[in-house]
């Protein structure tokens, strides 16, 4: 059982914190989001961080396990805090997130289309971006926009 089902069993729908860690994989000017399955939007891979794990370990774990591919030279994007780390899910569970973002070109592996997170993964250009995960808008604004790194908010 992972940290957040077991601190769910204690707390049931409260208020919970985490940090979450995400990475903004480049390709040719073009960014990779993930579609995902609990929600109709598009996203960065990415997810909470494991009691014990460092942001780099998480960023990477969570990536390979959402599109299956394994990433290398993460540079730090962004850091982002404030009022839009805040969701309320439709089974009632709050969490408050901290998100650390990192950027890469270097990626290799076999892309995964419907993985258990997922419906599908795309490159999309910065002029031509699908529906976004609301909490997640503002990384992606940011690396059209190419806001100066590390950004932090």
């Amino acid at each position: 059982m992972d940290y957040i089902q077991t601190m769910r069993r204690l707390i049931g729908n409260e208020l919970l914190m985490t940090v979450g860690c995400g990475i903004i994989i480049e390709q040719d000017g073009h960014i990779l989001l993930q579609h995902r399955k609990d929600r109709d939007v598009w996203g960065i891979p990415g997810g909470v961080m494991e009691p014990g794990e460092t942001f780099l370990e998480t960023a990477k774990r969570e990536t390979f396990e959402e599109t299956g591919l394994m990433v290398g030279d993460l540079t730090l994007f962004g850091l982002y805090s404030g009022a839009e780390g805040f969701a309320e899910y439709q089974n009632g569970d709050q969490v408050f997130s901290v998100q650390l973002v990192f950027h890469t070109v270097q990626f290799s592996g076999r892309l995964l289309q419907d993985a258990e997170e997922s419906h599908a993964h795309h490159f999309f250009s910065k002029h031509d971006l699908p529906a976004l995960n609301v909490h997640q808008a503002r990384f992606i604004d940011d690396w059209v926009n190419g806001s100066a790194r590390p950004i932090i908010k």
